[in-house]
């Protein structure tokens, strides 16, 4: 579609669309949605060859454009990770269904019977940028959780993205549900994404995924309730006691895997006790395997290393570059995370149980790990199938987000014909 359309018109009508068809599926029984969903899965593996072929356009364009080594990776589609979206759509249908779940029951003194029962939230909007994996996933939660989704992909991702809602259609169509309960929005034009963050008639929650800028811009301008996700600026402890062996194998997988992800390890912290030693060796190992560790001085005479400044410490990378630091202790190490962290995803190597209990008490992130890969922080590796993303925030959903935290709730009471004295 062309970038010249009328986009206060277009979001209208999508939203309208939106809104009826989660009508639809708020009674939508799950076998259906199950359905929907596992079809979809087929469509993109027959497809498989013209999703890579569709990729390969905005990959072209990415590079043309000079984006990164790693923003590029983000992009990039071949036939392992088409396999994986394939897998994750199944993973989801086979999940439980949410909706209708009893949270929680009991009964009153006065004769009443109450439930907290599992609702859909009605519409979700989700508005990411390049990893366009993030349309089959977004889609396929918001629908397992009997919601309408408007999903809004980054300019980067475009023929990517059209190319795997093809197939969400198809799955849809084939269970004999409404399209529109999955709707991509058909412009690059960045008006949509403002015409969005306003649709308090149409949209329930909003869901940014994506770098700083976009996340700091649906923050700042939403009218519709947010889902936060802000950057993953994720800390690696090593504590005096850490295993040397388990500190390699986690802190080399944590920033090298996949350095482009927001659960890529951005800063490594040391205790003083280790430097000269494993801490040393740590900082070598990292530059070894192609990454440049930008050291505070006490690690500066580490050949390889580049002097840190200050404006390493809260930095996302996403990118083969990490910032390195000695602290005193446990405590100074909680410090600057709570300081220079965005409560996403911070680990500690130890051997010392105290150690992982005040790591795990005191520090205000949305995952705390011990002794294992940051890269874990992900909603597929957490058993969700997917995620449509981690939210840093307090309120409703923390952590990754999959078709249970894209739920609200609702009382139901009963009684034999009780009244209130």
């Amino acid at each position: 579609m062309a970038d010249t359309v009328d986009i206060p018109a277009l979001m209208a009508r999508i939203g309208a669309c939106a809104r009826a068809a989660a009508t639809e599926l708020a009674v939508t029984d799950a076998d259906r949605k199950d359905m929907a969903l596992r079809s979809a899965a087929d469509a993109v593996w027959a497809r498989h060859a013209a999703i890579i072929e569709s990729n390969a356009k905005d990959v072209a364009a990415a590079r043309d454009k000079g984006l990164s080594d790693a923003m590029i990776d983000r992009l990039l589609l071949d036939e392992g990770r088409i396999r994986a979206i394939a897998g994750s759509l199944r993973a989801i249908a086979d999940q439980t269904d949410p909706v209708g779940e009893v949270l929680a029951e009991w009964s009153q003194p006065s004769g009443i019977h109450i439930r907290r029962v599992r609702t859909p939230l009605g519409v979700v909007g989700v508005i990411y940028e390049s990893r366009p994996n993030v349309t089959a996933d977004a889609g396929a939660l918001c629908l397992k959780a009997g919601n309408a989704c408007i999903l809004r992909g980054g300019s980067e991702s475009y023929h990517s993205s059209r190319a795997i809602h093809a197939c969400l259609k198809q799955g849809l169509r084939e269970a004999g549900l409404p399209e529109e309960a999955i709707q991509l929005v058909p412009t690059r034009d960045r008006a949509a994404v403002q015409e969005m963050l306003t649709m308090t008639g149409s949209i329930d929650v909003i869901v940014p995924r994506g770098g700083k800028e976009l996340v700091g811009l649906v923050q700042r301008e939403a009218r519709v309730p947010v889902f936060a996700h802000l950057e993953g600026i994720v800390h690696i402890y090593v504590d005096a006691s850490a295993d040397a062996e388990k500190a390699m194998r986690v802190v080399l997988n944590s920033k090298t895997r996949r350095t482009g992800i927001c659960g890529a390890a951005e800063c490594l912290l040391i205790h003083r006790d280790l430097v000269g030693g494993l801490g040393s060796d740590l900082v070598r190992a990292l530059i070894e395997a192609g990454v440049e560790v930008r050291a505070d001085p006490a690690l500066s005479a580490i050949e390889g290393t580049v002097p840190a400044t200050d404006a390493d410490w809260g930095h996302e990378y996403l990118d083969s570059v990490i910032a390195a630091r000695v602290v005193g202790d446990l405590g100074l190490a909680i410090g600057h995370i709570e300081e220079h962290g965005s409560h996403h995803t911070d680990c500690i190597i130890t051997e010392d149980p105290a150690a992982v209990q005040a790591f795990f008490s005191q520090v205000d992130s949305a995952i705390l790990m011990h002794n294992s890969s940051t890269q874990f922080a992900d909603g597929g590796e957490f058993g969700m199938g997917a995620e449509i993303g981690i939210a840093t925030g307090k309120l409703h959903a923390r952590g990754p987000v999959g078709a249970a935290q894209l739920t609200s709730f609702k009382y139901l009471v009963s009684s034999d014909g009780v009244v209130r004295p």
